[in-house]
């Protein structure tokens, strides 16, 4: 039951719009000094003056769009309320089954007011110590959150400290992607436009994680919406830092004075790049073992149900990467029908417009009025042709949140592949030390006499063991847990995906009915005005 509630003067233009905004990019151009017969009322243009396809037109326009009674005769309609009064169609929320659970417990998140605020540090760069913050306002009834309404400012960089912890937390979840930090788009487009962008997909990616069943109670997601101030969870480490601290680890590795096994706590997280470098090249190795080697590896991805479920969801991909295409393709169809009809209506104006002007009988002018009735029914089909592409693009955009899901799945999936790797690497490390020490202790039997070095050597590879054993029974557990981690969100997909195209497609079906029965309808009057010339010509 958790909802993000947008405001009216938000435009849509987030990335997963993009395909579909692409196709419809003559909807949202500018207003002329004269007001467009096809564009609906001004009410509906943004605050620069231009016609966002994606705002509804109801309320101020001439043309009520159709309610539910429009469609009652529809077999669809048990998935839809009545009409909310407005005249738009109102969806019943539809919770899907693995969430039932908590559908009690309500978090609502929205994020608006901008605000640019200077930093303390400064920089070389004209307004290089400049950043916007954002007002992130929660509302729920969670008790682990220790109160119901909460106001916080973060800036985008405390949503790529969220996202990392979240990932570095909880592998092997589906955990949404954020929105992506894209420094291009933030020269190139409008700085207002841009900062309206960025809010709308950071109250999208908010509402993703209040939607997740582990990440919405997280202590992580808690403290980003709950606590003042600076952001208290501990910042990315940057590359170069990385790469240092890296190198000096190995250089004092390789010199002997620090150890050269992998420590238990650290198995559960990925060898990261430049982090641990003797790890990383460990595990590199193992994987070209794995992938060029003679033998195999004792240890193998063999849950057979893991497997196929995994090419199911590739496949899914790919049909999900179609289905987008075809409605995009649906999208410009139905933008191209609007334009044309509305460009026909125009054009009938101007011709009904010259005929009244010139008209000598009464009978010429009659027949020029209904004329123009024909042209004006032509340039309302139109505007319903509008209106119906955002309720398309709405109810479609479904398949956009999934593509992009398909990134997470992805990820859970490179936490599984990568904890296992962990694993045969502890396993075939553990296997090299002890062969080490077989073999050393074979050659003091040999010797007679104590060798210090040899017994001081024998120490350092049975306390290697020692610890490496021990951190390959960590790397168990935290396969294991990446594992079930990842069972129970391929259920959780498959049940939230069954509910949420039922769901698509009931919107789109009524949608699609609804205004054409509309449009025919307006036809329909004109038909009947118009009627007397053909009992003329018979």
């Amino acid at each position: 039951m958790e909802d993000i509630y947008l405001s009216n003067d938000d435009v849509s233009t987030s990335k997963s719009f993009s395909s579909y905004r692409s196709a419809m990019t003559t909807l949202s151009s500018s207003s002329p000094a004269v007001e467009h017969p096809l564009l609906p009322p001004t009410s509906t243009a943004n605050a620069a003056g231009v016609y966002d396809p994606l705002i509804l037109t109801h309320g101020g326009s001439p043309l009520e769009s159709p309610s539910c009674a429009d469609v009652i005769s529809s077999p669809f309609r048990d998935g839809f309320s009545e009409s909310n009064g407005n005249g738009t169609l109102e969806e019943e929320s539809t919770v899907s089954p693995s969430s039932q659970s908590s559908s009690s417990e309500c978090l609502k998140i929205t994020v608006s007011s901008p605000q640019k605020e200077v930093e303390s540090s400064s920089s070389i760069v004209p307004g290089g110590n400049t950043y916007v913050t954002y007002l992130i306002t929660t509302k729920t009834d969670i008790l682990d959150y220790r109160g119901s309404d909460f106001c916080v400012r973060r800036r985008f960089k405390d949503v790529v400290t969220l996202s990392d912890r979240l990932s570095e937390v909880y592998r092997g979840l589906f955990i949404p992607p954020r929105p992506d930090k894209s420094v291009v788009e933030s020269q190139v487009m409008q700085k207002h436009e841009f900062v309206a962008q960025r809010r709308v997909e950071l109250e999208k990616y908010l509402k993703r994680l209040a939607r997740h069943p582990v990440i919405r109670k997280c202590d992580e997601l808690r403290v980003f919406l709950t606590v003042q101030g600076k952001m208290p969870l501990p910042t990315s480490i940057d590359v170069a830092s990385r790469v240092l601290d890296g190198a000096a680890r190995l250089s004092k590795r390789l010199l002997g004075e620090s150890t050269s096994v992998i420590e238990p706590e650290e198995v559960v997280q990925p060898a990261k790049k430049g982090k641990d470098l003797l790890r990383f090249f460990k595990e590199l190795k193992q994987s070209v073992v794995n992938d060029w080697g003679n033998s195999r590896s004792p240890l193998e991805e063999d849950d057979e149900e893991f497997l196929e479920k995994k090419e199911k969801l590739l496949e899914l991909e790919q049909q999900l990467s179609n289905a987008s295409k075809q409605a995009e393709s649906l999208v410009k169809a139905q933008q191209d029908i609007g334009d044309t009809m509305g460009e026909l209506g125009l054009s009938l104006i101007k011709i009904t417009k010259f005929k009244s002007e010139h008209a000598e009988l009464n009978t010429q002018r009659t027949r020029a009025a209904d004329e123009k009735n024909v042209a004006t029914t032509a340039i309302k089909s139109s505007r319903l042709y509008r209106e119906l592409n955002s309720q398309i693009v709405k109810h479609l955009e479904t398949l956009q949140e999934y593509m992009g899901l398909m990134f997470a799945v992805h990820d859970a999936f490179s936490d599984r592949s990568i904890g296992l790797l962990t694993l045969q690497t502890l396993v075939s490390e553990l296997h090299s030390l002890r062969s080490r020490t077989e073999k050393l202790e074979t050659a003091s039997s040999i010797f007679f006499g104590t060798d210090k070095s040899r017994i001081l050597k024998l120490q350092e590879l049975n306390n290697a063991i020692k610890v490496t054993d021990a951190a390959k029974s960590r790397a168990i557990r935290e396969y294991e847990r990446i594992k079930e981690n990842n069972r129970s969100e391929i259920q959780r997909l498959d049940e939230e995906r069954q509910a949420d195209f039922i769901k698509m497609l009931k919107g789109f079906v009524t949608t699609q009915v609804a205004y054409t029965e509309q449009i025919a309808n307006e036809w329909a009057k004109v038909a009947d005005q118009t009627s007397m010339y053909a009992k003329e010509r018979m």
